[in-house]
């Protein structure tokens, strides 16, 4: 354990007087960027534009977590999470919140988390639906017939499926300079990884030893850990 503590500092140390903070933007940054807003700006409509949905961003991974610039370009993949504003997650047993954050529709499925018999996996089971009521603000909630919801996307065009994120692989030119001057131009790959989920505002009984198990190097830190926790 002391050595870990010892080894766990020289890296510390090492990083800090190595690395310079990112202070910049660069041009997966504006990748990462654009990646976020092509997918907030797709609406799926039905039939019915008012059951219509929206996706809901969230940069994750290394380009929203590292704080200096990486020296392995393979840790720079884009990872963008997104959940559908139509869609929200409760713990099974729990009723349904009356008031939604605002990037909630204003009809929304809301699905029960259950226990499956495969260790760390769970069930989603539509079991309410919510219409949010105009004079107040707040959802009523209605029953429906209970089933477990299923994952229908498959990759296409160029896309791929990666476990369960979306994968993409882009070629884009960059300029650069040479000793001498000169400038040449190059193609250089971003890839791209999107995993489709559902929001739950609390943090489900299935995940409540995460907070508390053992970490290598003590990342991500505790206060971080707390933030996770209190958004669900």
């Amino acid at each position: 354990m002391a050595d870990d503590h010892i080894r766990e500092k020289i890296i510390t140390e090492f990083f800090v007087q190595t690395c310079q903070f990112r202070g910049w933007m660069n041009e997966n940054d504006v990748f990462a960027m654009t990646c976020c807003s092509k997918l907030a700006a797709k609406h799926v409509s039905d039939d019915d534009i008012d059951l219509g949905y929206d996706y809901i961003p969230l940069l994750t991974g290394s380009v929203a977590e590292f704080y200096i610039e990486p020296m392995l370009s393979c840790v720079n993949d884009v990872d963008v999470m997104g959940h559908r504003s139509d869609m929200l997650a409760i713990p099974a047993g729990y009723t349904p919140p009356t008031q939604l954050p605002g990037e909630f529709g204003s009809r929304v499925y809301v699905l029960e988390i259950v226990n499956s018999e495969f260790p760390g996996y769970v069930y989603l089971v539509n079991s309410y639906f919510q219409t949010e009521c105009v004079d107040d603000d707040k959802y009523k909630v209605t029953l429906c017939q209970r089933k477990i919801a299923t994952h229908n996307r498959t990759s296409t065009g160029d896309d791929m499926m990666h476990g369960p994120a979306l994968f993409h692989e882009q070629s884009i030119p960059s300029l650069t300079l040479t000793q001498t001057g000169k400038a040449s131009i190059a193609e250089s790959s971003q890839f791209l990884d999107i995993v489709l989920c559902v929001r739950c505002l609390i943090w489900p009984p299935q995940a409540a030893d995460w907070p508390t198990r053992h970490r290598n190097y003590g990342w991500p830190d505790s206060a971080t850990v707390d933030r996770v926790v209190h958004n669900g």
